[in-house]
């Protein structure tokens, strides 16, 4: 089998599945009341680490690109992206609905008065635009090349992401770190990139 048809065959898929588990598994907690003491908390925090793994799994593409030569893998860029958005949504969504119940002044004033909110708000904010752009319609109407800066906005929220993970945990940061490091080492990467790469991000 060569790489095109194991990746839309085997590859795609799979991601597609695995990205797709931790929704099912956290719906089945939901229902079967396995979440924590603070369910609330548990799914907003579940929702938050599955889309900060997804969207730094989307910026491990173009390097893994460049170091492979397989070139189909760019292909696995936009689910992974889409998917990374998703789980932030549903963040979002369990903060303002179930947390905030939907009061615009509390939310206001957490996100004035809390920098890992502002700070999370502004990054799920920063990755709307890049989910509405996603299209290959899209891609045509703006242009490659604006197309690829707007999309380099990606990393700028995955900082924002990571650095709300860490101003949000109090005690142990043993996570958050390993989310951080892997960020720098993905930007050290495309610093260090070959002059000749993958547009996008």
């Amino acid at each position: 089998m060569n790489r095109a048809r194991l990746t839309a065959w085997v590859i795609r898929p799979t991601v597609f599945v695995a990205s797709l588990t931790p929704f099912a598994l956290l719906l089945w907690d939901v229902f079967t009341g396995n979440l924590s003491a603070n369910p609330i908390e548990d799914i907003t925090h579940r929702t938050g680490r599955w889309g900060l793994t997804l969207l730094l799994a989307t910026l491990s593409i173009t390097p893994l690109v460049r170091v492979t030569g397989w070139s189909q893998l760019m292909k696995l860029r936009r689910p992974l992206g889409l998917f990374a958005f998703f789980y932030l949504a549903c963040h979002f969504g369990v903060y303002i609905a179930l947390d905030q119940l939907l009061s615009v002044s509390d939310i206001l004033e957490d996100i004035a008065s809390r920098p890992y909110v502002t700070v999370g708000f502004a990054s799920f904010v920063l990755l709307i635009p890049l989910a509405v752009t996603s299209t290959k319609g899209m891609v045509r109407r703006l242009g490659g090349k604006r197309w690829a800066r707007l999309h380099r906005l990606v990393y700028l929220a995955a900082a924002g992401g990571v650095l709300h993970y860490l101003w949000l945990v109090k005690i142990d940061k043993r996570d958050p770190m390993i989310y951080a490091g892997v960020l720098v080492v993905l930007l050290l990467l495309r610093l260090g990139g070959r002059r000749r790469k993958p547009s996008g991000p």
